[in-house]
């Protein structure tokens, strides 16, 4: 995770969906399938409780569910939403797709639909896939269908297929899932952001720790302890020995209150097709078209005026929006970061060119509608890309950073550095970190991809001394002030690649006790992973935001010699396809 979005492609978390079609789904009032979810964001309920492989052109994991058992995962037919009258009731689907009339053989052919197969079908959905798109299977053949959830039984239209897969749009809900509920965000159905908020937020936190099982099992081939998470599973584990049957994975760690937890907003700027005025807002689903935006309900309600304030000035100072088409225009993105703690925010403009119109006029209005700014930032991103932000950052007015604090520790943070968008939950996974690290005070622990030093110094407070290695200069440095910052002298930082300096440390007699992995979303190198397994240290800590690479690495660490004893998935970013783990591994040797 740790500055992911500075490792090159390979780092980026694509959002792109499968799907290009958007539904809207209106439920008749007689269905009775709605219901509320427990973390409303207008809190008039409370929730028991307080990013998905890259790229939406992924076969490989479509494949997976194509070639799976058709009993697998199955949900009980039971499990309906009834009526008053006790009679299931379906759900009708209104949007574009339902103007469309249902294609025939020669268009099937078009779009790769074998022969013979219909194209309108009755399907139970028994799963989703890594982006959330509802599982099911009519003859023998998988298809994907956006909006549908488990447990339910849909029609819908086949809109393309593969050889042994294919793509289906939401007609009706026969048989609602007990779980579904109202997205509470009107553009839901529109907006990429999020793709669960129709799912009842337990629901989707079983539903999370269920993906990552999944993924050790049929990835890793790993053991995983029981069917489902008891007591008596939790204490098979010894943190000590190791000695279990299977990988005990605890329930997710969920949110309170799963809303408004953002603590970062960067969004597109771009043109109303319409009115040609200046817009901001997220991509419409499996597209680039902006869909404009004034509040978001996962982010915080700060950054949602300060982006409604820097659109609206936009407009009145005549600024020109970027067309990712042509690569004409000037405004790119608008990044606002807000200190949870500190409460002070830094706004970043992101141009096409290094001349802003009215810089003076920007810096005024923007202190004086926004008196917690403490950072006004420029950057300069000419190139013809879709990463956000080029190489070239200049601060208009105030500080370089803002300030934030985790858990008691206090960050810098500039306008590239990687900080964890969640706060609240970034505290639940490092503390769990720490705990599966098992510090006493006597251990020498290296920190793999420590970026600007967050996991490192909360381990440094428990540790002998930390070592932190990142391979971008920049987040070291800033690594180097976050421990100056909190007078923390047991820490050192290197940039360079952890498969290179971590060898290097050993030559040079730094042996670790822990060693704690932080990778981007492509998991571990190679080179990496057979330095530790060269290094035999007592316990590993693997933190991952991709359970997939995650299953995969922790495949290569157990044949390696090591055993993984506990995994706690962490729901970092509630009301979408994304789940955060931390895993413990101990070194077999010591058993």
């Amino acid at each position: 995770m740790n500055n992911r979005n500075k490792r090159g492609k390979a780092a980026k978390n694509s959002r792109k969906p499968d799907t290009e079609k958007n539904i809207n789904i209106t439920q008749s009032k007689s269905s009775g399938n709605a219901k509320s979810d427990k973390g409303q964001p207008n809190k008039q309920g409370r929730s028991k409780h307080s990013f998905k492989q890259n790229g939406s052109k992924n076969q490989t994991a479509q494949h997976q569910f194509a070639d799976r058992n058709g009993d697998e995962n199955q949900i009980s037919r039971n499990q309906t939403a009834k009526s008053k009258s006790g009679q299931n009731k379906p759900v009708r689907i209104h949007g574009r797709q339902g103007n469309r009339r249902a294609e025939g053989a020669s268009s099937r052919k078009g779009n790769g639909i074998p022969e013979g197969l219909e194209t309108n079908v009755t399907i139970d959905i028994i799963d989703l896939t890594h982006e959330g798109l509802g599982v099911g299977r009519h003859e023998g053949f998988t298809l994907f269908v956006h909006g549908a959830l488990p447990g339910e039984r849909v029609r819908a239209r086949i809109t393309h297929a593969k050889k042994q897969y294919g793509y289906a749009e939401l007609e009706e809900i026969i048989t609602a899932s007990p779980e579904r509920i109202s997205p509470h965000c009107q553009l839901f159905d529109q907006c990429g952001g999020c793709q669960l908020q129709h799912l009842s937020y337990d629901a989707q936190l079983a539903w999370k720790r269920r993906h990552v099982i999944d993924n050790l099992v049929r990835i890793g081939k790993l053991e995983v302890a029981g069917a489902g998470h008891t007591e008596t599973n939790a204490n098979r584990a010894d943190s000590h020995t190791g000695h279990h049957e299977g990988i005990v994975v605890h329930p997710t760690i969920g949110m309170q209150e799963p809303w408004r937890y953002r603590n970062k907003a960067a969004v597109p700027v771009g043109q109303d097709e319409q009115s040609g005025e200046l817009i901001a807002g997220f991509y419409a689903r499996g597209s680039h078209r902006i869909i404009d935006m004034d509040d978001c309900l996962i982010q915080d309600s700060r950054n949602d005026e300060a982006v409604r304030i820097v659109k609206r000035l936009g407009r009145e100072f005549g600024i020109l929006p970027y067309n990712e088409k042509s690569g004409q225009g000037l405004l790119r993105h608008v990044m606002v970061r807000t200190g949870v703690v500190t409460e002070e925010m830094m706004i970043v403009l992101v141009t096409n060119g290094r001349k802003l119109p009215h810089v003076s006029e920007w810096i005024e209005r923007i202190r004086a509608e926004l008196p917690e700014v403490q950072s006004i930032v420029q950057n300069i991103n000419e190139r013809n890309t879709n990463v956000i932000f080029g190489d070239e950052t200049i601060t208009l007015w105030g500080s370089d950073v803002i300030y934030d604090e985790l858990d008691g520790v206090r960050f810098a943070i500039s306008a590239r550095s990687f900080y964890q968008v969640n706060p609240i939950q970034t505290v639940a996974l490092y503390r769990k970190a720490v705990e599966y690290a098992g510090l006493t005070g006597s251990e020498k622990v290296i920190d793999a991809y420590c970026g600007i030093g967050t996991i490192s110094l909360f381990l440094a407070r428990y540790a002998k001394h930390v070592y932190g290695v990142e391979i971008v200069p920049e987040a070291i440095e800033d690594a180097k002030r976050n421990a100056a910052l909190n007078n923390i002298n047991n820490a050192t930082f290197e940039a360079g690649p952890a498969e290179v300096v971590i060898p290097r440390w050993r030559k040079e007699g730094i042996e670790a006790d822990i060693i704690v992995v932080d990778p981007p979303r492509k998991g571990c190198d190679q080179e990496l992973l057979d330095t530790i397994i060269a290094m035999k240290p007592e316990r590993v800590v693997y933190v991952s935001c991709n359970p997939s690479t995650l299953a995969r690495d922790l495949r290569v660490l157990e044949d390696g010699g090591f055993k993984t004893v506990e995994v706690t998935p962490v729901d970092m970013f509630p009301h979408t396809t994304h789940i955060e783990n931390v895993c413990q591994l101990i070194y077999k040797g010591l058993e």
